[in-house]
């Protein structure tokens, strides 16, 4: 794994090996060498925005997890958690803000409630770090999919090398070739993939 930062041996802007991640990062500059700390970038806390979810006549009410800024539409597909491990693929048929009003689009810390139908599919959000940023992405993929530690994967369009996969029941995935399905992941991470590969396209 590399992360892209400016060296302080040589001052260059220049990706730097992962060598270990604890409470900080220890990296190699592929530059000039030089074997230095820097510190690890905090996650962004995310919301649980309360859901309604029906399946045909039946209702009950559960989480969707969100970051603050992300927009959500009628429309899109997400995973709503209910109790235990219980998790759905979801639809959004309707949006409560906050004022009380429906609308079609707002952003997550401003919706009180979602409403939502069970669907085949969910919505898998992906975290990719390139330096100090984070960019988030979100890939449509069937609740039975496949996603493996290691692997490459087109999210959002872009070619992503996972480098570990958070579940909804808490266990994080870190070593390459472990695998979960696509309704069980709450988080996937990784980073940009550069090199010509062969990867599984995903749609």
């Amino acid at each position: 794994m590399e992360v892209n930062l400016r060296c302080p041996g040589c001052g260059d802007e220049a990706d730097q090996e992962v060598l270990r991640e604890s409470h900080d990062l220890l990296l190699k500059c592929t530059a000039c060498g030089h074997v230095h700390h820097a510190p690890r970038e905090a996650e962004p806390e995310p919301l649980r925005v309360r859901a309604i979810v029906s399946a045909g006549t039946e209702s009950a009410t559960g989480t969707i997890e969100l970051m603050p800024s992300d927009m959500v539409e009628v429309g899109d597909l997400f995973v709503a958690e209910g109790e235990g491990d219980e998790a759905a693929g979801v639809e959004i048929s309707s949006i409560e803000a906050v004022g009380g009003g429906r609308v079609p689009r707002a952003r997550a810390d401003a919706i009180v409630t979602l409403w939502t139908r069970v669907v085949e599919d969910v919505v898998v959000p992906v975290s990719v770090h390139r330096g100090r940023e984070t960019i988030p992405l979100y890939q449509r993929a069937d609740g039975e999919e496949v996603f493996a530690v290691g692997e490459v994967y087109t999210f959002g369009g872009k070619k992503v090398r996972i480098s570990h996969i958070k579940l909804r029941d808490g266990p994080v995935l870190r070593k390459e070739g472990w695998k979960t399905l696509a309704r069980r992941v709450r988080r996937i991470y990784g980073r940009f993939e550069r090199e010509p590969t062969t990867y599984r396209r995903r749609t």
